[in-house]
Formats: structure tokens, C-alpha cells, sequence
């Protein structure tokens, strides 16, 4: 009698088990790619690049975002239109996530945005180095943090998250939280007035601490900008970027 009630436990622990397992995998199953939580909007619809343009700033006369809106509305739709071109030649939507090939300029949101919580996933390759521009000033920094990728004497061994051109506090992550090459990583970056807070992976790698202002130095960051998906030197997919405007 007690080896069968012993029995009819593992029976049922295993039925338990193996029905919160496949609860798991039909709701993993069930979620849509690229559909927002409650209270946030897509940036990226998964079928194309509808909502996006492609600029860098660093690259214009002035080298900063207000370079670009100060320019004659004429020059500045012909440099649009020639960004654009070179967004389509490096940027594509592949099964519902957004690929770049390294190269190009970086493919940034058409609408600017002040206060936000921002959500995306991210997957790259060995040696690659991107990053995530926030109100169009670089950057929560995304790149190879092993030793093979040769940028270990810049800190890249402290991994991936911190707010890399910062003179001072939040510049280097907290802790590494990269995944491995192959996995992909979740960012969620809240940004409220001029302070940032970045998780990687759910782990807390910048908190709450002051952005600089990359372009005008001796200047708060800008009130408003856009979101830009930056591109250096790899392949690098996005899916699921998601946006909620803050107070």
C-alpha cells in the first residue's frame, strides 16, 4: 500500500509537471511577434519599415540633431530622400524581425519623443558593435563583450547596457548581463527629463542616472528626439520594439 501511494504521488507530480510545461509552451506559442503590451505602441510592425526614416547625425554639417532641423526644409528633404536609399540597401524585415548588415545609417524613428519607457529585443554577431540612441543622442551600448572582440580596453568586458558616451556615472553597466551570441536580448529603458534607467536581460545595469548631451557638450540633453537603432560594423535584428510615452 505505500509503495502504491508513493507511486500514485509521482503520477500525479508528474501530470502536474508536464501540464505546467505545456501551459508554458502554448502561451510562448500564443504570443504574437511584434503586437505591444497594454499601454504601449510598435515602433516596428513586423512587415516593414513604415513609421522610420534613416539619418546620422554625426555625419551632417554641425554634426547634431539641431544641425538638421535648422537646415532649409529644401536641403534637408533631399538628404532624407538620400538616407532613405541608403536604408534600403541595409536595412530589411526578415520573418518578422528587423535586420541590419552592419552597415549604413541608422534607422531612426520619424516622430520625436520626450518622456518613455522603451522595450526591445536585440540578437547580434562576434565583433559587432551597435547601440540604441536616445532623443537622437548616442547611446545605451550594445556590443561583442569577449575578449576575441577586441575592445576590452575600452570596458567592453563590463558587457553591454551602459550609457557609453557619459563622462562619468552610468557610462559602464552595473553587472553583465549579456546573453551568449545567439540568444536574444531584452532592453528595457526608461527615460524620464534628463535621467535614464536601463534593464538588460531584467537585470538593473544603469539607475536612474544623468544622460549627457554627445553634440552640445555644455548643454542638457534635448527635450524631445527620436529613437535610432545604430549600426557599426555587424549584423544586428531587432523585433519587438515597443514605446510608452511618459508624463
Amino acid at each position: 500500500m505505500k509503495c502504491f501511494k508513493m507511486s500514485l504521488c509521482c503520477a500525479l507530480a508528474v501530470m502536474f509537471l508536464g501540464s505546467s510545461v505545456l501551459s508554458a509552451a502554448e502561451k510562448k506559442k500564443s504570443h504574437k511577434r511584434n503586437v505591444p503590451p497594454a499601454g504601449f505602441q510598435a515602433l516596428f510592425n513586423g512587415k516593414d519599415l513604415s513609421g522610420w526614416i534613416g539619418m546620422n547625425f554625426h555625419s551632417v554639417k554641425g554634426k547634431s540633431p539641431l544641425a538638421v532641423k535648422n537646415m532649409p526644409a529644401a536641403e534637408r528633404e533631399e538628404l532624407l530622400e538620400k538616407n532613405w536609399k541608403d536604408v534600403l540597401e541595409h536595412w530589411s524585415v526578415d520573418k518578422g524581425e528587423l535586420v541590419n548588415d552592419g552597415h549604413g545609417v541608422y534607422l531612426t524613428t520619424a516622430t520625436d519623443y520626450a518622456n518613455f519607457e522603451l522595450l526591445l529585443d536585440y540578437k547580434t554577431v562576434a565583433l559587432a558593435d551597435s547601440g540604441i540612441y536616445l532623443r537622437g543622442v548616442p547611446q545605451v551600448q550594445i556590443w561583442d563583450t569577449t575578449e576575441a572582440g577586441g575592445k576590452w580596453k575600452i570596458k567592453a568586458n563590463l558587457g553591454s547596457g551602459g550609457l557609453f558616451n557619459n563622462k562619468g556615472e552610468g557610462k559602464h553597466p552595473l553587472v553583465h548581463a549579456d546573453n551568449p551570441f545567439g540568444e536574444w536580448n531584452h532592453l528595457q529603458i526608461i527615460m524620464k527629463g534628463e535621467k535614464v534607467t536601463v534593464y538588460l536581460n531584467e537585470k538593473l545595469v544603469v539607475d536612474n542616472k544623468k544622460m549627457d548631451n554627445y553634440f552640445e557638450k555644455d548643454q542638457p540633453i534635448y527635450a524631445t528626439g527620436p529613437i535610432q537603432l545604430q549600426t557599426h560594423g555587424g549584423e544586428i535584428r531587432f523585433r519587438d520594439v515597443f514605446l510608452k510615452k511618459l508624463k
